[in-house]
């Protein structure tokens, strides 16, 4: 007797091929086995023409329930649908990452700083051992949570006597001027900062709360909100470059404004949505302005803490929930017990979700709810359990983090040069200390423009354009803003005349520009599409037709042009930038003319829908 559930599923779509076979008078023919566990399900357009119009239709649903079975029947049981979708969405990447380390030192160091940083690797690198005087040096027990300073602000602030914004602003009138955007993408955090006198986290989050006036519905004294968040706020590092208390606030802003997104309108509680605006808070809160490979190739006390795992994160969490038990900072005193357990679920599975290596995880979860929504009879998304709820929430919140490069062109550039500041001041660090420089973290050789259009090409757009997807049509200017920068960026990286056109420096300036922008300002863009596949494939044996990305196809795993080889160009569409259409041999050449003089358009890492 059959009793799991996957298998009661193939089961059951047994009995209904055989089923259909015998009421259409096509018992006699054996089941399709010509198409490997990766390839396309069957063209619905091959049947003779010969066959009567009933008789065609059987065939062709039987061969479409026939690829369904080989499907089912090749996948690895161990193995849920997100990660059948997070292992595809890897090894494509790192297909397209390998091509783009061949081209040039820059293209690799980008692909290195992607590859490190947004993939879940094992990391062969040499632990160092802590100097002598270090060793013996008298350590704190393991239990105890670095970082945790004692609070210098009051433990009591009388309700009549807190400032309109929760923090004593002298110039009020410029930060209620900011505020008052509160609810829009894109405000300026840095001028919320110094309006506010460095208050950006309190201010934005009091600012919030009493918007969504949760500190009503959940009974927060306004002074314990207020003494708690600048606990917290302290406990960002004012000599972080990046990850601090502006980052934190932006975060928080983002969040704020997607959770208020008219497709989500309605869609969350307001314990939830108290959930997502504390994870933000707290997600980078005693960030050290280094990775979590860094502490953990330093064998820091952190890494040690948390077992080399999401080291960082876990800290954050730590000190967030730690900082509640200091004097007058518990916000969540008038919770009950069912509530506290929930809201302390659902923020540790936010935060952990901020490790940049779980993205394309994350990413992938996503891709498969859209699409999954998308093939469904009715189109619409249930968020009717917590594992789908929270999902949303995490990427929500994953966006918000990634949120950058989407917000106007002048603060783009200062948040660029901010975490480039903390990638230099770290490589520095590792470098004093003889280790190898992490990517992007040697300021002398560093590609500072490239290294933002391979961020967006591969890490940003199409987490983005996924979101779009989930709340489409209510990010697209978003969308619109993300593209915009990119090409700003794209302008900017500098391009050396060769001195010898004939020679290997203009090779290797053109096979980069290939990889990082070849082509003209109508360039193609790399696609993939979501589909059933043996998480085992190896990239070598995938069918010619999945290589080539044939349009319409849920098998196309990957639409790609590359001016030295033989595939087919496409162009995409002016309006939609979705729907391919195949160049002529003449557009062909005049493409690969147009690659010699003009840089401007990249190939992105992009999903199909």
């Amino acid at each position: 007797m059959i009793v799991t559930p996957f298998a009661q599923v193939l089961a059951s779509l047994r009995t209904v091929r055989s089923n259909f076979a015998v009421i259409t008078g096509q018992q006699d023919r054996p089941a399709s086995k010509t198409r490997s566990s990766g390839s396309n399900p069957p063209s619905m357009c091959k049947t003779s023409l010969a066959e009567e119009p009933h008789q065609q239709l059987a065939i062709e649903t039987l061969d479409e329930l026939d690829w369904c079975l080989e499907q089912l029947e090749t996948l690895k049981t161990r193995h849920s649908v997100s990660e059948m979708a997070s292992n595809k969405f890897k090894r494509m990447l790192n297909r397209e990452l390998s091509q783009l380390s061949e081209t040039s030192r820059s293209g690799n160091q980008v692909s290195e700083f992607i590859s490190s940083t947004f993939l879940e690797k094992q990391h062969d690198m040499d632990i160092m051992s802590p100097p002598t005087k270090e060793k013996d040096k008298k350590k704190r027990p393991m239990s105890q949570i670095s970082g945790v300073k004692k609070a210098t602000h009051s433990p009591s602030l009388a309700p009549s006597t807190i400032p309109r914004f929760g923090v004593n602003a002298s110039q009020e009138g410029l930060l209620a001027r900011e505020l008052e955007e509160v609810n829009r993408w894109g405000i300026d955090i840095f001028k919320v900062s110094e309006y506010s006198g460095n208050r950006p986290l309190t201010v934005t989050m009091y600012t919030i709360f009493q918007e969504r006036e949760l500190l009503k519905s959940f009974k927060i004294p306004a002074d314990t909100f207020i003494t708690f968040m600048m606990t917290l706020e302290d406990h960002y590092h004012a000599d972080v470059a990046y990850h601090n208390n502006i980052h934190a606030a932006d975060v928080v802003q983002s969040t704020h404004v997607l959770l208020s997104t008219p497709a989500l309108e309605a869609v969350f509680t307001d314990l939830e949505i108290l959930a997502a605006l504390f994870a933000s808070a707290i997600h980078d809160v005693d960030h050290p302005g280094v990775s979590n490979q860094f502490l953990i190739n330093t064998n820091s006390e952190l890494a040690l803490m948390y077992n080399d795992s999401s080291v960082l994160e876990n800290h954050h969490l730590a000190v967030g929930f730690k900082l509640l038990q200091e004097d007058n900072c518990d916000i969540f005193q008038n919770l009950n017990k069912k509530q506290r357990q929930s809201l302390r679920k659902m923020v540790i599975d936010m935060v952990l979700a901020t490790d940049m290596s779980k993205h394309m995880n994350l990413l992938a979860d996503l891709k498969t709810m859209v699409e999954t929504k998308k093939v469904t009879s009715l189109g619409v998304l249930l968020l009717d359990n917590y594992s789908d709820r929270i999902q949303v929430l995490q990427n929500m919140v994953h966006c918000a983090d990634l949120s950058n490069p989407t917000k106007p062109l002048e603060l783009y550039r200062q948040w660029t040069d901010r975490i480039m500041v903390e990638f230099f001041t770290q490589g520095d660090r590792e470098r004093d200390k003889g280790m190898e420089i992490s990517p992007m973290c040697d300021k002398q050789n560093a590609s500072i423009e490239k290294n933002q259009v391979g961020f967006i090409d591969y890490i940003v757009h199409p987490l983005w354009e996924t979101w779009a997807d989930l709340v489409h049509p209510d990010a697209q200017e978003i969308l619109d803003t993300l593209e915009d920068n990119r090409e700003w960026y794209q302008s900017m990286i500098p391009h050396s005349p060769s001195p010898n056109p004939e020679g290997q420096e203009e090779g290797e300036l053109a096979g980069e520009a290939s990889a990082l922008g070849g082509g003209s300002a109508t360039a193609d863009k790399f696609q993939f599409e979501l589909t059933l596949e043996e998480e085992g494939e190896s990239d070598t044996e995938s069918p010619p037709e999945e290589e080539e990305g044939f349009s319409g196809s849920r098998g196309s795993e990957l639409s790609r042009t590359d001016s030295a080889s033989s595939l087919l160009a496409k162009k995409l569409t002016p309006d939609s930038g979705r729907t391919f259409s195949l160049d002529s041999e003449k557009d062909m050449a005049e493409d690969r003319e147009a690659e010699q003089e003009d840089f401007s358009g990249v190939p992105r890492f992009r999903f199909g829908t």
